[in-house]
């Protein structure tokens, strides 16, 4: 589904079809994240004044460029992973084997499709840490892109936890479901006091330089 041009898959996430929904609008987020991160690091690698860090910062833009592919790839697999909750919801109900079976499919299917935006928040959190070392030793010119990599990642965590919740919600499996919840919490938290401490930095560094040239 990635490989459709900006134009087409937006058509697709706005037109009725459930799929690609807010995880793969999550993942985009995640992968645009991941992509501005790189530009920082191949703005940084070669220039003299960021010699010292050179080998940290080109480290940086092979796991950025890494995590890139990776988000882009959550949004297939987050389609396919919302397939067999789509078909659980036309499965047959009418007898009680056919109701038994029904809930059988359908709480595999919430399980796998809580997975994947748990994978996604994962990702992120990663992310995040390395656009935290962006931030520190990338070239300042670029020092707003990082702002605004965090915020997409922000997002995409946020956006991701929304797609746990609204799937453990409806699972019958409340000690499972309690656990991923709690899983998501502690990766929200985590995550949202990274993000803004990072941007709140950069905000910091911005109105710095502006001071120095005035």
């Amino acid at each position: 589904m990635y490989h459709k041009s900006v134009d087409q898959f937006m058509e697709a996430l706005a037109s009725k079809s459930s799929v690609p929904g807010g995880g793969g609008a999550a993942a985009l987020g995640g992968s645009m994240a991941a992509a501005l991160g790189s530009m920082v690091a191949n703005l940084t690698i070669g220039k003299k004044a960021y010699a010292q860090v050179e080998s940290q910062a080109a480290e940086m833009e092979k796991r950025l460029s890494a995590l890139r592919l990776e988000f882009l790839d959550l949004i297939n697999r987050d389609a396919s992973a919302f397939e067999p909750v789509s078909r659980a919801y036309r499965l047959p109900k009418e007898t009680q084997e056919e109701r038994r079976h029904r809930r059988e499919v359908m709480e595999a299917g919430l399980y796998e499709a809580s997975i994947v935006p748990m994978e996604m928040m994962e990702k992120t959190l990663e992310l995040l840490h390395l656009l935290e070392v962006m931030e520190k030793i990338g070239s300042r010119l670029a020092i707003s892109d990082i702002g605004v990599a965090v915020q997409y990642a922000r997002s995409t965590l946020l956006s991701a936890s929304m797609n746990v919740f609204i799937n453990t919600n409806m699972m019958e499996d409340r000690e499972t479901a309690k656990r991923l919840e709690d899983q998501a919490e502690g990766m929200l938290e985590e995550g949202t006091e990274k993000a803004d401490r990072i941007y709140a930095s950069v905000r910091k560094t911005i109105r710095r330089d502006q001071k120095v040239r005035k």
